[in-house]
């Protein structure tokens, strides 16, 4: 037989002391929801961002509540950045267990028939070749470790289904997180790591904010709720739930999937009627 034997079972499976996660985008919204969740549950994190000010604010608040957690600005899309951020991993807490790719970008680019193809490069850059990279350096340290470990990444309902807001990049890369999840599956289940992902739909960020603040946005607000048959957006802290199952021993028989976190809107027709009480 292939892989490595089971992991005995153990009563909270949930919990992650004495492990160290590696979230990227951290000073974001599932980034900073994932860093207080996961410290909260015995982790060790370390977080990386481009966004110095986003990433301290993070940090702060593990520290005040106790947690551990170390931090590094970083540009995902340089390899050298990544290169750097997985050695300063080692020189802190000298271990991966979890790799949480929480970091995307989406913007609108045109549409396809006008794309400036410099566009589509770094859309592509932060939400795909980054998570390619990333899970390349914490799978190396896992397998030199022996160690079996978990890569959880952050995809989108738009991988699936269109948005059709000039995000045709956004939407392409996200499709490419699902296959990059199955084929790095396979890849690594003989060492015992685990690859998934998360499917959501709209969660409410500062850019989301925005629109929903804007009155004359509130058509566009009320297209997005309208397919997400619990009538709501999400909410960032609602994430932490899938992220901590996927990455935990509870999840061990688990590899390859693509997980929807999106109030059912998969599941929802697009001409169908929209749900009441």
């Amino acid at each position: 037989m292939n892989g490595l034997p089971a992991p005995e079972s153990h009563v909270d499976a949930m919990r992650f002391d004495g492990q160290v996660v590696f979230i990227t985008g951290a000073g974001g919204s599932f980034g900073y929801a994932a860093a207080t969740g996961f410290a909260a549950l015995g982790a060790q994190v370390f977080g990386v961002d481009l966004d110095e000010t986003a990433l301290d604010r993070t940090l702060a608040e593990v520290h005040a509540t106790g947690g551990v957690i170390h931090g590094l600005v970083t540009d995902l899309r340089r390899p050298e950045d990544v290169t750097r951020a997985f050695e300063t991993l080692d020189a802190t807490l000298g271990r991966v267990d979890v790799l949480l790719n929480l970091g995307g970008k989406n913007e609108p680019i045109g549409r396809p028939e006008v794309a400036e193809v410099a566009a589509w490069n770094d859309i592509l850059q932060v939400n795909l070749t980054s998570k390619f990279l990333t899970s390349q350096a914490a799978a190396q340290r896992m397998i030199a470790a022996g160690r079996r470990g978990s890569i959880v990444n952050v995809s989108s309902t738009a991988a699936t289904t269109v948005l059709n807001r000039d995000s045709l990049a956004y939407g392409v890369s996200m499709a490419g997180v699902i296959q990059l999840t199955r084929e790095l599956a396979v890849a690594w289940a003989p060492y015992g790591i685990r690859v998934n992902a998360i499917q959501p739909c709209q969660f409410v960020n500062p850019g989301l904010q925005a629109i929903i603040d804007d009155p004359a946005r509130r058509s566009v607000v009320e297209r997005m709720i309208s397919g997400i048959p619990m009538g709501r957006m999400g909410a960032a802290a609602e994430i932490v739930g899938p992220l901590v199952f996927l990455a935990s021993s509870a999840a061990s028989m688990v590899t390859g999937i693509t997980m929807p976190v999106d109030g059912g809107n998969l599941a929802f027709n697009a001409g169908g009627t929209v749900p009441t009480a």
